[in-house]
């Protein structure tokens, strides 16, 4: 990607930093160097341009969950795909991170700055099926392709419900890599992230939007977090601009069900933090949480209402309240198939 010309200075620009030597010095933005990332790193690049005043250039990092073959489930999921990019902020390689937020650790390190949560895109997922299928018109016995142990679960629970027959094999592999086991019949249907389809330009291959009553996306699914180092008050501040403060609570609130329930992101975890709005006014936060068997022979699911966090630590509260009563109701014992 080429590097973007340089703007005008923001006029007033709160944040920006004024007056240094290295004011108009190209941020680096680091991304993983996948055809998604390197999207939405790109649609990042180019916000932060605007809010600092500043060129932005992208550094390609390769991690650790990029160049390994084995399942994600196999690896431990949780920050597989996040360490390379944080080592490389803490070394000063990079000035800006970029991830998508469901691959983020629940624990954040105090070196790191959090400094954006921008508006989360669609956060449900989707299913690719061959012949424009949905996933009701499934054939007895379709062949279903999915990394997730999540969507696993959620899947064959709906598919026993509802008297389907259906199997779920595990894949990975980019968007082209997954859309092309359809392509060649290898598989019926694979299930993505609506997110990432849409950042490629690719939502055409969507044959149907899955109703997050039928399956509970990722914690922080759809969203994106932008990280700096702690200490960098100008630029944390500046980045603060690109922060949407509902996405913030939801997803906080969903990785606060996630850490208490001690799951890694290779856990059959879902969750989903939405607002409910009376008219134009939002009113309260919806918490709906999920985990079960892979098989989805077995699924504890709840939810919990109460008033839009205002605080990081309301949201907090959110999560860890459900989490509780999950817990309670048999969620512990339907996570021992974490890897190790």
């Amino acid at each position: 990607m080429s590097e973007p010309r340089e703007p005008r200075a923001p006029q007033g620009q709160a944040g920006a930093p004024q007056g240094r030597p290295d004011e108009k010095a190209a941020l680096r933005l680091g991304t993983r160097r996948s055809k998604l990332a390197m999207a939405q790193s790109g649609l990042v690049a180019q916000a932060v341009s605007q809010v600092t005043g500043r060129p932005v250039e992208l550094v390609e990092i390769t991690t650790y969950g990029d160049t390994s073959r084995e399942h994600l489930a196999q690896i431990g999921g949780t920050g597989v795909f996040v360490t390379a990019l944080r080592e490389a902020l803490l070394l000063g390689e990079i000035d800006i991170a970029v991830h998508s937020l469901k691959d983020l650790p629940t624990g954040q390190p105090d070196e790191l700055a959090l400094a954006a949560v921008p508006l989360r895109e669609d956060p449900r997922d989707v299913l690719v099926a061959r012949d424009g299928l949905r996933f009701e018109e499934l054939p007895d016995g379709a062949r279903v392709g999915t990394g997730s142990p999540r969507r696993m679960a959620q899947l064959n629970a709906y598919a026993r419900n509802h008297g389907m027959t259906i199997e779920t094999v595990p894949i990975r592999g980019n968007v082209d890599t997954r859309i092309g086991y359809v392509r060649s019949g290898e598989l019926d249907a694979v299930v993505l992230a609506a997110a990432g389809l849409g950042r490629l330009g690719r939502t055409e291959d969507v044959t149907d939007f899955l109703s997050v009553d039928t399956v509970l996306p990722a914690p922080g699914q759809g969203a994106l977090a932008i990280e700096c180092a702690a200490d960098n008050a100008d630029l944390v501040a500046a980045l603060g601009e690109l922060d949407d403060p509902f996405t913030r609570a939801a997803v906080t609130a969903e990785r606060s069900l996630l850490a208490a329930l001690e799951a890694g992101c290779s856990a059959p975890v879902g969750a989903l933090a939405d607002l409910l709005a009376d008219g134009q006014i939002v009113k309260e936060m919806r918490l709906r949480g999920v985990v079960g068997t892979t098989d989805g022979t077995t699924l504890v699911q709840l939810s919990t209402t109460g008033p839009v966090p205002e605080t990081h630590d309301q949201a907090m509260a959110l999560g860890r309240e459900l989490a509780a009563e999950m817990l309670a109701k048999g969620a512990a014992g339907l996570m021992g198939e974490r890897a190790h």
